[in-house]
């Protein structure tokens, strides 16, 4: 890539940037203003974005040590996100030292405010070419990179040393899983991590990859698949299916011979879900209402309750910058309003799986202690090591399910899940 091929694509990486840190925008909402560049320009935007967001505490406090004073951002524009995204360019992606550089003062240069400070833009990166790395091995790096509102939770929910191994794994990109229809389908190489559950070693587009077209799989983090396994055997058996889009549990209950109902609010959402169940070649009724509204009944309900996502920050860097602890309570009251309504749809002696991809104890584990507490007639149906194929450390002391981003980190990491099931006993 050529300095001024690159102009565009850094461009682009500092309108993601700025859409993240000044408008508080989620990152996944502003990827659509990368479709008119080039799939390599596209990519890089998004690589340089995401390097700079999931760095974004090490960075700061790096650029703080060569900036004596902070950079109102009133007056000079994004000269901040230009720093960002040269220093993650430099110490993060670890391009050229004079593509970086240079991209940066393009960029100061293009913005009538940020102009002014290309003197020191320039001066900051230059000095990070040669000081840059040894400032940054001094630095708390996974304490940096973690806000105080979700390191101060972490730690009293997990220990110091759990929540550093989260914060570490959250610096490291998500690879990609898939769940394959049946052990036929044509799919991608890569590793299987379960049965159906395969890691992929294959790159490239997604939609090129084979078995795509023909609907032969989708895509779904190996922590997402689970939820669906604590149903057991649904072959032949109705199971509604509470907040289903983008539609990946709907699509594993449908292949797994499941007669499925599946319940979305968003219609856009659904559409979606709508579109992966055809390109699968797989059924279900889809229902567009509120899943507190919803009154049919099942032998078996799948809740996948709305949350802060925070167990999806590997995929979502954005998320630590934009939400706050306040999102956490506003998520938890909502989710346990759908666990209430799910309440009724559950059929005398049968099962209930509430989800979240979630770290967050008050938006899973809480949610579950108060149901129960006032709910007698549903009591724990706890998780066996042999259901999830031997990971008993995915299992929590109560026998409910808990991945952390650190779990197979020999393999790359997975989605932090919780998820319970109870079973109906009246």
């Amino acid at each position: 890539m050529s300095d001024s091929a690159g102009l565009p694509a850094r461009a682009a990486a500092l309108s993601l940037l700025s859409g993240v840190l000044r408008q508080k925008r989620p990152l996944d909402a502003l990827l659509d203003t990368l479709k008119p560049l080039p799939p390599r320009d596209a990519a890089f935007a998004r690589a340089l974005a995401s390097s700079a967001l999931r760095h974004f505490g090490e960075l700061d406090a790096i650029i703080r040590k060569f900036v004596e004073k902070p950079l109102p951002p009133h007056k000079t524009g994004p000269a901040m996100e230009i720093l960002l995204l040269g220093a993650a360019e430099l110490l993060i992606l670890k391009n050229a030292a004079h593509a970086a550089v240079d991209g940066a003062n393009r960029l100061a240069a293009a913005d009538k405010k940020a102009v002014h400070f290309k003197p020191l833009i320039n001066a900051v990166l230059r000095r990070m070419t040669r000081e840059g790395e040894a400032v940054r091995e001094t630095l708390d790096a996974p304490r940096l990179n973690t806000p105080d509102w979700l390191w101060a939770r972490w730690v009293a929910q997990y220990g110091e040393e759990q929540a550093r191994a989260i914060a570490m794994a959250h610096t490291r990109e998500a690879p990609l899983d898939i769940n394959l229809k049946n052990s036929a389908a044509v799919a991608p190489e890569g590793r299987d991590l379960l049965p159906l559950v395969r890691r992929l070693t294959a790159e490239g587009r997604v939609e090129d990859m084979p078995g795509f077209a023909d609907g032969g799989w989708w895509v779904q983090d190996i922590a997402a698949t689970l939820p669906v396994l604590m149903l057991g055997d649904v072959a032949g058996k109705k199971v509604i299916d509470l907040c289903a889009a983008p539609g990946g549990k709907t699509m594993q209950l449908a292949a797994r011979g499941a007669e499925v109902t599946a319940v979305e609010l968003d219609a856009t959402r659904l559409e979606r879900v709508k579109e992966n169940l055809a390109r699968t070649k797989l059924n279900a009724t889809l229902v567009a209402s509120d899943a507190r509204d919803f009154t049919e009944r099942a032998p078996l309900v799948l809740i996948d309750a709305p949350c802060t996502a925070t167990g999806t920050i590997r995929r979502h860097p954005d998320l630590p910058w934009i939400k706050q602890g306040g999102d956490v309570t506003a998520r938890g009251s909502l989710a346990y309003e759908i666990l209430e309504s799910a309440r009724d749809m559950v059929e005398p002696g049968g099962l209930l799986v509430f989800a979240v991809c979630s770290l967050e104890r008050e938006e899973g584990e809480e949610q579950i202690e108060v149901f129960l507490e006032t709910h007698p007639e549903f009591v724990r149906a706890p998780l066996s090591a042999e259901e999830l194929s031997g990971h008993s450390e995915w299992i929590s002391e109560k026998g409910d399910l808990r991945t952390l981003p650190f779990h197979l980190a020999a393999e790359g990491g997975m989605d932090g899940f919780y998820a319970a099931r109870l079973r109906r006993n009246s």
